[in-house]
């Protein structure tokens, strides 16, 4: 097969086994498994085969017309350069070992065949996305995405979080999509072509009329997508739904998407400084405030949620230097450790035996208990951390790399304070990153909280997933970066000096710290007598541990949130911590800004239609009716009623008459 017929079957296979799941879900429960696994493992394989064909040399692209327009063309086209080629793999990876992992979790679940038909769908439109060579058939799987992640984190829909989560996903996603559509089509009139190589041609001979005002329109509808401030609400609130289904969601489609579309037209926002420089103040704003957040988080997954969102970040702001190379090598080595993270914290919840049990102040002993999940997870925080040789340090290295050769002046692609407020950036959130990384691993798997119930062994096919996963997030950043530059537009990805003393030095700081912070609340805690927590009523070891903090050390705060006393996080945070640990009320900044107003204009059209409109329409019906009811009456069914009134009116008829003539 040619290398194009191969790469139309990638998309085509998933959305097949998602179709036949489907159809086959109720009568044939058998098949369900093999149609959500075997599809998209053969996509995963093709994926590879166009990836090995393609090897980072001349773009594969091919073309044919959908429909004659008028004006601009809609085509079905390939657009498959060395990052498509790249991402493709990386989504198939992801894909297969989500479907593999599912067939375990959620194996007892009764909507299991519509979960994973979805599952299979969300990959499918993410391939299309990748491959695409056309933005508007890019635009047809970006939206897919957008209804796939609705209802897949609304699976467990019986609870009112999974409802308000899919909901606010969607709907903050599409405040983004609507200014990226405009951008799409201002940017299609100015290139007169929606195919991707006709516009970067046009970006390259200078053909943009308005390239800032589409560049920002654009912008919109990747912080949505990609969960950038502000846009970035919804993420922490999609937890609620599957863990494997964050896995896909964080590690290879959905927000992954706004960071490739930007990597692919990257000309377009470099025709424009004002865009660069507001691509790289998002990123900083992000970086900054998600590794905050994520501090003062208890929920295992809102952590590695904002950690995602931090991560993103890293990327924007090697994109905002002018180095897509650097941003999807980060791109490709992010998404082996967080769905690792993803999935190794579904084997501690799934431990548990529930989907809502992942505080990380309520866990005990769990080393011992998930063994898998201990060492790989330990392995994915430390490329999350950045730490040498793991494979995060490769990819952070080529970002804080690429943003201080910017430092040095205005070059071509970027101004030099894009440059300057990335690699600020991107050496605190370091730091950050590396402390909640730390904190992480203490509370959840050396943490003192109450036992969960202990539910067995989980099954094989979640614990191979981890496993195989935990390879490239060892392995991927030290190979990548020697091999793959070819794939990469020729940039260097070596990390320099530099920015890897100061990377690693402050990410170590980062640890060390939190580290200290954590000895120190469990020294407080040793002064507890040791028959205390025996005899505390709800034998819960964290909250005497706790309560002893608030006593030996009233500056902590007050015993009545004790429970919250032992996190490092809070003691490094100080009279942060508040604060961080709701987003910095950014959900209550939209609350007002947005939602009590939209509902304010919802309840007065509601009070105009219903006594002003309705009114109109009551009176319609009342006039007529008041006229039958007077004629009526006057249908009273007596003769001579009826010849008394004849009479009359031709007496008044006959008179009429007579003042007629008499006036003429």
């Amino acid at each position: 097969m040619t290398t194009t017929t191969l790469a139309v079957l990638v998309p085509l296979l998933p959305f097949l086994g998602a179709a036949a799941g489907l159809l086959l879900g109720r009568t044939a429960p058998g098949f369900v498994r093999p149609l959500a696994v075997l599809p998209t493992l053969a996509a995963l394989v093709l994926a590879a085969i166009v990836a090995v064909r393609q090897g980072g040399d001349a773009s594969v692209t091919a073309a044919t017309e959908l429909t004659p327009t008028g004006s601009i063309p809609i085509e079905l086209a390939l657009y498959i350069d060395g990052f498509a080629a790249l991402v493709a793999v990386l989504v198939g990876l992801v894909a297969t070992c989500v479907q593999i992992y599912s067939t375990g979790y959620l194996r007892e679940d009764p909507r299991y065949p519509s979960y994973a038909a979805l599952v299979s769908l969300f990959t499918s439109a993410m391939f299309l996305v990748v491959y695409s060579g056309d933005l508007i058939v890019l635009l047809v799987g970006w939206e897919v995405m957008g209804i796939c992640s609705y209802f897949l984190v609304g699976h467990y829909w019986e609870t009112p979080e999974a409802r308000a989560a899919s909901v606010k996903a969607f709907l903050v996603t599409k405040l983004g999509d609507v200014p990226f559509l405009i951008g799409l089509f201002a940017l299609a009139t100015d290139a007169g072509s929606f195919r991707i190589t006709k516009v970067l041609a046009t970006v390259a001979h200078g053909g943009l009329d308005h390239p800032t005002v589409v560049a920002l329109l654009l912008l919109a509808g990747v912080a949505g997508k990609s969960a950038q401030f502000p846009l970035h609400t919804w993420l922490p609130d999609a937890m609620a739904g599957p863990t494997p289904v964050s896995a896909l969601i964080h590690a290879a489609t959905m927000v992954a998407a706004g960071v490739y579309f930007i990597a692919r037209l990257l000309p377009v926002f470099e025709a424009s400084s004002a865009a660069m420089v507001t691509l790289a103040a998002m990123a900083a704003v992000t970086m900054v405030g998600s590794g905050l957040a994520a501090l003062a988080q208890d929920d295992i997954k809102r952590v590695l949620a904002y950690s995602t969102i931090g991560q993103l970040g890293y990327m924007t702001g090697a994109l905002a230097v002018g180095d897509r190379g650097a941003a999807v090598f980060h791109l490709l080595s992010h998404g082996a450790f967080k769905a690792l993270l993803f999935l190794a914290a579904g084997v501690i919840i799934h431990a548990a035996g529930t989907n809502s049990l992942a505080a990380m102040s309520r866990m005990s002993h769990l080393r011992d208990r998930v063994p898998d999940a201990y060492w790989t997870m330990t392995v994915a925080l430390l490329a999350l951390a950045a730490i040498p040789p793991f494979s995060g340090f490769f990819s952070k290295e080529s970002v804080l790399g690429a943003a201080e050769h910017i430092t040095a002046g205005h070059t071509e692609h970027a101004p030099g304070a894009a440059g300057w407020i990335v690699l600020v950036a991107g050496l605190l959130t370091a730091l950050l990153t590396a402390a909640y990384a730390t904190r992480l691993w203490l509370l959840t798997f050396h943490g003192r909280g109450i036992d969960a119930p202990d539910h067995g062994r989980q099954p094989l096919t979640m614990t191979v997933v981890l496993w195989v996963l935990a390879v490239p997030s060892l392995a991927l950043g030290g190979l990548a970066y020697r091999s793959l530059p070819d794939w990469f537009d020729g940039n260097d990805l070596a990390p320099t000096l530099t920015t890897s003393v100061l990377g690693t030095g402050v990410a170590l700081a980062g640890g060390l710290v939190m580290y200290a912070a954590w000895r120190h609340l469990t020294g407080l805690a040793a002064r507890v007598p040791l028959g205390a927590v025996a005899a505390h009523p709800e034998g819960d070891a964290g909250r005497v541990e706790a309560e002893a903090i608030a006593t030996h050390a009233p500056a902590y705060g007050d015993v009545a949130s004790a429970p919250d006393l032992a996190d490092p996080g809070r003691l490094l945070l100080g009279p942060l911590h508040r604060h961080a640990a709701v987003g910095f009320h950014l959900d209550a900044v939209y609350q007002a800004l947005f939602v009590r107003p939209v509902q304010a204009g919802a309840s007065l059209v509601r009070f105009l239609d219903r006594e002003v409109v309705d009114t109109y329409v009551r009176g319609a019906g009342t006039l007529p009716r008041w006229l039958g009811a007077a004629v009526r009456r006057a249908q009273t069914g007596n003769v001579q009623t009826y010849v008394s009134a004849l009479l009359a009116g031709t007496v008044v008829l006959a008179v009429a008459a007579l003042l007629v003539a008499s006036g003429a």
